[in-house]
């Protein structure tokens, strides 16, 4: 192991790993993380609390000023924001929703080099969204005048410098409500040919019995790229990779891994266990997440194909600590 990268880990600095490893984190600014990202003595006294109800607990969220981003980006080379994921940057209207406020103030204490991913809203990309206590039929699935005019033309508007990944996450479907992987992929295949055209798409599916050869193959011809998740109801990674040949489809040669929650675990039980977020929480990280996700490093770096490794706290309790551990053993097999 690289002496110095190995002692730069200590540190958690992961931004020498090699040129085609992104280590990042879903989301930042967490108090947890003051002492391994952050510094105490620049945000003690502006730290926001809030109230956030998961499942039926109640739990207090302490979390650091946007400007905190500067920090993070002297130990990581990518941060995925999911605040997108919840509402458009522009309502039906033509006007800025608070998203898009808060995405601008990100970039203002962005460097160059730092790169973000952003999450594709759900009212685009999600068959059916929670409102008003049930899930619903969602109007907007797949409409590309949405996607278009109210999250891609504002995103690139304030952002486009930094944007290297856009991610549309799919949610898990049950037996009775999915659709057929030829009329998923049908879906699909409508939708790309229908938005402009960008190398920064990638696709993540949370149905199992999605993960078929009608999908990839459409997924494929629009150099869309496959988002390999480690999460609750999908199968290991190593499988994910197999089920579509172990192909990077990405026309931009860039792959994402998410490491979102342990496999079996829901969200809120997920959820609940790493709060607050500070350290790892013991034998909740599966040791093989780790070794696969290495694996899969490891193969897109012999394809040339940056790889975007992204960590939830969720998956283990702690990003940091995790994102030290797949890099120890990333560099144990690289050569001095």
């Amino acid at each position: 192991m690289p002496d110095k990268k190995a002692s730069n880990l200590d540190h958690f600095q992961f931004r020498d790993l090699h040129p085609n490893v992104f280590m990042g984190t879903a989301s930042d600014r967490y108090k947890g993380w003051i002492g391994q990202i952050y510094s105490a003595r620049l945000y003690a006294e502006h730290i926001n609390r809030r109230s956030k109800k998961i499942g039926a607990k109640t739990f207090v969220e302490e979390v650091l000023p946007v400007e905190s981003v500067q920090e993070y980006f002297l130990h990581f080379r990518i941060l995925e924001l999911d605040f997108t994921f919840y509402r458009p940057l522009l309502d039906k209207y033509g006007k800025a929703t608070q998203n898009l406020h808060v995405l601008r103030a990100y970039t203002q204490y962005l460097n160059k080099n730092d790169r973000l991913i952003l999450k594709v809203p759900q009212a685009v990309f999600a068959k059916k969204i929670w409102q008003k206590g049930s899930y619903i039929e969602n109007e907007n699935y797949l409409n590309p005048e949405v996607f278009t005019r109210q999250f891609y033309e504002p995103a690139l508007g304030v952002s486009a410098a930094w944007l290297d990944g856009l991610i549309f996450e799919q949610e898990y479907q049950r037996k009775q409500d999915r659709s057929s992987p030829k009329a998923l992929a049908k879906e699909l295949d409508n939708f790309f040919s229908s938005v402009p055209k960008d190398t920064r798409y990638h696709v993540e599916i949370r149905t199992d019995a999605l993960l078929a050869e009608p999908v990839f193959n459409v997924l494929e011809k629009h150099g869309v790229g496959q988002i390999l998740s480690h999460w609750t109801w999908l199968p290991q990674l190593s499988r994910q990779f197999a089920m579509s040949g172990q192909k990077f489809m990405n026309q931009g040669k860039k792959c994402i891994i998410r490491l979102l929650t342990p496999r079996g675990i829901r969200y809120e039980d997920a959820y609940a266990k790493a709060h607050p977020f500070s350290t790892l929480v013991d034998g909740m990280m599966d040791p093989q997440m780790v070794d696969e996700t290495v694996d899969i490093m490891k193969s897109a770096i012999e394809d040339c194909v940056q790889i975007n490794v992204i960590i939830n706290n969720r998956a283990g309790g702690n990003s940091p600590i995790i994102a030290q551990k797949i890099a120890r053993q990333f560099l144990a097999g690289q050569p001095n």
